[in-house]
């Protein structure tokens, strides 16, 4: 039987701060997106378990395990849950998507990479220290910069009116992306997605 061409992704990891405080932060996009794919599977297929200082949802997809992470150390230290997990699991780097918001795309935005840095971003750094590697993959989720203010103080606030909205649909399109990277392979879901937000951008 052939193999697919998404079953490299062994391991998605969502990242964003646990407590309520936080839940519908501009930070949390990551664990927006692991929520929004749980209640996309079908019902019962995931089971849930708190390990590696994390939610962690394992199931079947498309004829082969998947695991679903929220670390819950925290954005900073999310290394802290990730390497634990994947070295348990024997999952590779290259074998992990990481979900996270992006300060550098304008809000609802979305941009896969195959690998790269941190790009100012602690969770990804904090990732990539303790997982010795930067190969892993990632879908970064548009969250824009603050007019004025600090970034930390806007990054941990929520969405209002219109702009609730509109990041609800990105992160529905978010969990697309993740979907088609799982069927059809990260270069397929790349040009999907990322000319996608090319092409718009050239219209406007």
């Amino acid at each position: 039987m052939a193999v697919q061409a998404g079953s490299s992704i062994k391991l998605i990891v969502g990242l964003g701060n646990p407590g309520s405080e936080y839940a519908n932060s501009r930070h949390n996009a990551g664990f927006m997106v692991i929520e929004k794919l749980l209640a996309e599977f079908p019902t019962g297929r995931f089971t849930m378990s708190h390990t590696a200082e994390s939610n962690v949802f394992t199931g079947r997809y498309r004829g082969r395990t998947l695991v679903l992470q929220m670390p819950l150390t925290y954005m900073n230290a999310s290394g802290d849950a990730v390497a634990p997990l994947s070295r348990r699991l024997e999952i590779k780097p290259e074998e992990i998507l990481v979900i996270s918001d992006d300060l550098d795309l304008a809000p609802g935005r979305l941009r896969l990479r195959q690998g790269g840095s941190d790009g100012g971003h602690n969770g990804l750094k904090s990732i990539i220290a303790k997982l010795g590697s930067a190969g892993f993959k990632r879908l970064r989720v548009g969250i824009g910069r603050p007019e004025a203010g600090k970034t930390a103080d806007y990054v941990l606030s929520g969405f209002e009116g219109d702009e609730e909205k509109s990041f609800a649909l990105a992160i529905s399109r978010a969990a697309e992306a993740v979907k088609t990277i799982l069927g059809a392979g990260m270069t397929a879901a790349m040009n999907k997605f990322n000319a996608a937000e090319k092409n718009d951008t050239e219209t406007k």
